[in-house]
């Protein structure tokens, strides 16, 4: 269990004042004895007489260089043989006494529980020094990994919790831009989520990637409680879980199983859909999805765990028939054919050589892989789905080459990290919900052209003072602003920018795929695909009163010698790239 920062620290102190009490009680006493006596002791001067004692001064000085064996010498006068007598004893004993607290010292440091309390004070202090806006990530297994890579992608902080050390060890490693906050701990304690900086008025959010429903719903409950109206992030396996109220009431809550089923019969039922889709919530700068078409007609299942219930469920609702497949479950309704896919026969009695496709979902990777080789051998044109669930066998699945691949930690991943970069989009994919496959396709063409054929970024702008400084500006003062505008190269007028707007959002109304003459007003919120570069760009037009001006007149205003020379030497590597191309 994590603790706040101050209680970190009082730990520290706390173990360390502790197990140093007698060591430092001792080494305190014999040097208050070997100064006093020292300072009594009778010397002797130059001639040999008596004198009385060196003072506290003086003794307290020869002590503090002799006890540490730095040995200066008889100073200021050579001692009287009780001074010898009494330095020497006084050696031994503050020698000891210090010895005896190093030693104590170098065990305290080897023990668990203060290393364990440094390792606290650490990240309690790391927390507290967190100035931006951060995510908690709860779990670190496969989704959260990918989470965090994700966030990392995006320029997101984040804290970790996990209570597996293997995984915090593991997350250490991994090649992120800044070294991000991570501790072992119960993350469904309150104490952890409030360790992690959950009250901190820079956290953003907290995502619930544990293992088990239990410790995402207890994170749920914390979050809600201790801060009304912060987002929550849940990944759920139970199929009965009730998302709409109760702990997850108003959270963004995603089953892997029930939304990978959800997308297989959409990708059967409309695959230009389900790609633009996976276009608009993909990783940015991956590799475009390949386009998917599955087959309408009979289909196998072979594993009826969660996965397999969601598959079946979806199938026949697109108006498919499928035979399931399973050993475990036979018997139970819903089960047709006793067995588990890898042998010819269970396959054979469930109809292969008339079915269009088969759905290998099982927990196993490898006993998915077997499913499929059996099932290409005996009908190689059939459409093979497979589940992988983890990400180490990717080379495994890459070598297979299946139709279609479900990868559960994938797809949490990116549905959070959408919902992250722009709110918006969840609301622009429920507006398009019932666009018809030539729209889908004629936009999916489009986006995959804004970022030279790769997963576009998608982000959200809003015309407000923060965002768009110039626009409002040039709006206040009766200056027309349209989408066009926004899409033009600031540094090329003739040129447009690799950008594409998606949805204006105006109140409880807008615009989907506004034309370039649509006009802007302050509070529009605007939902926006596009390359890296361009947001850059966009940036640039939204804020700086010249470069809208520009934009808008394509006659450039002011901006003083440097902007100038920033745009001739970006027009002459336009222009020599273009040549390049040509």
């Amino acid at each position: 269990m994590t603790q706040s920062p101050r209680t970190a620290i009082n730990n520290v102190t706390y173990l360390f004042l502790r197990r140093m009490r007698v060591p430092l009680v001792l080494v305190i006493m014999l040097y208050t004895v070997s100064v006093f006596g020292l300072a009594v002791m009778p010397g002797v001067d130059d001639a040999g007489n008596a004198t009385e004692g060196m003072g506290l001064f003086n003794a307290f000085y020869v002590i503090s260089y002799t006890a540490t064996t730095i040995g200066f010498g008889e100073l200021p006068h050579p001692y009287s043989t009780a001074q010898r007598l009494w330095m020497a004893l006084s050696i031994y004993l503050t020698v000891t006494g210090w010895s005896y607290a190093v030693v104590t010292v170098v065990g305290l440091l080897q023990e668990p529980a203060f290393q364990n309390a440094l390792r606290h004070g650490r990240y309690a202090r790391r927390i507290r020094n967190l100035k931006e806006p951060f995510y908690i990530v709860c779990g670190v297994g496969e989704t959260g990994t990918l989470v965090c890579h994700g966030l990392d992608r995006l320029g997101l902080r984040f804290v970790v919790i996990d209570s597996d050390a293997s995984r915090i060890e593991q997350i250490k490693l991994e090649n992120f831009y800044s070294d991000p906050p991570s501790v072992m701990a119960d993350a469904s304690q309150p104490a952890t989520l409030t360790g992690a900086g959950l009250l901190s008025p820079h956290c953003r959010g907290v995502m619930a990637l544990a293992v088990d429903d239990a410790t995402n719903r207890a994170i749920a409950v914390t979050v809600r409680l201790l801060r009304p109206g912060l987002a929550v992030m849940a990944r759920v396996g139970d199929a009965d879980t009730d998302h709409s109220r109760g702990a997850f009431g108003g959270d963004m809550v995603t089953n892997p199983f029930e939304r990978f089923a959800t997308y297989l019969a959409l990708a059967v039922a409309r695959p230009e859909r389900y790609r633009m889709g996976q276009i608009l919530t993909g990783f940015p700068g991956d590799d475009l999805p390949e386009p998917h078409h599955p087959p309408r007609g009979h289909w196998i299942m072979c594993g009826y765990g969660r996965f397999g219930h969601g598959i079946r469920d979806a199938l026949t609702k697109a108006g498919n028939e499928v035979t399931v497949i399973d050993k475990l479950h036979y018997g139970e309704k819903g089960v047709d054919i006793e067995g588990t896919g890898t042998d010819s026969a269970s396959l054979i009695n469930a109809g292969i050589e008339h079915s269009v496709g088969i759905v290998a979902g099982n927990a196993s990777d490898l006993k998915n892989l077997a499913i499929a080789l059996v099932a290409r051998d005996l009908k190689p044109d059939i459409f093979i789905v497979t589940r992988q669930n983890q990400v180490s066998n990717a080379t495994l699945f890459e070598a297979f080459q299946d139709d279609l691949c479900m990868q559960p930690s994938r797809i949490v991943a990116r549905e959070f990290l959408a919902l992250i970069t722009t709110p918006l989009l969840a609301r622009f994919r429920f507006e398009i919900r019932g666009a018809s496959e030539k729209w889908s396709a004629d936009l999916t063409d489009a986006l995959s052209m804004v970022n030279d054929g790769y997963v576009p970024e998608v982000w959200g702008v809003t015309i407000n003072d923060e965002q768009a400084a110039a626009v409002t500006d040039a709006i206040r003062h009766e200056h027309w602003v349209n989408i066009g505008h926004l899409l033009v190269d600031p540094y090329d007028a003739s040129r447009p920018a690799n950008a594409l707007v998606l949805m204006v959002a105006r109140g409880d109304g807008g615009e989907i795929l506004p034309t370039t003459g649509y006009q802007l007003e302050i509070g529009d919120q605007l939902l926006i695909a596009g390359s890296r570069e361009a947001a850059n760009r966009l940036r640039l037009t939204l804020n700086n009163p010249n470069v809208l001006f520009y934009v808008r007149t394509g006659r450039e205003r002011g901006g003083g010698w440097v902007w100038h020379q920033m745009r001739e030497g970006k027009r002459w590597w336009i222009r020599k790239r273009n040549r390049h191309n040509d």
